[in-house]
């Protein structure tokens, strides 16, 4: 036996955002958008920052040319030849922690709620 059928109005169905973006409707694109926006400004911020340390490197290591730090080795070759790898690493690190918490801010932005 079923049960019988209700005269009561339904309540209107509302498409979930992850719908919207898997058909792609306007609300999907602008979603998708914003979040490819944010990574966007995220890896431009990141590129800038990783320059503008690099370029600082080389203002300094032309201001302590000739200074010897250690024997034999100039404060010019140790800022040049070995601060720019930790710092390409750093930027990577910051890069990833930022491009997933704007992926899960995403995710959680696109599960379906009741």
């Amino acid at each position: 036996m079923t049960a019988p059928l209700s005269n009561a109005a339904r309540a209107p169905r509302t498409p979930s955002l992850s719908r919207e973006v898997a058909e792609q409707s306007e609300l999907g694109t602008v979603v998708l958008r914003s979040l490819l926006r944010s990574q966007l400004r995220l890896a431009l911020l990141v590129a800038g920052a990783f320059l503008v340390a690099v370029g600082s490197l080389w203002a300094v290591s032309e201001l302590g040319r000739n200074i010897p730090w250690l024997p034999g080795l100039t404060l010019e070759w140790l800022l040049i030849g070995a601060l720019p790898y930790p710092a390409v690493v750093l930027a990577g690190i910051a890069y990833y922690r930022a491009s997933t918490r704007n992926e899960q801010r995403y995710a959680e932005l696109l599960e379906d709620r009741p």
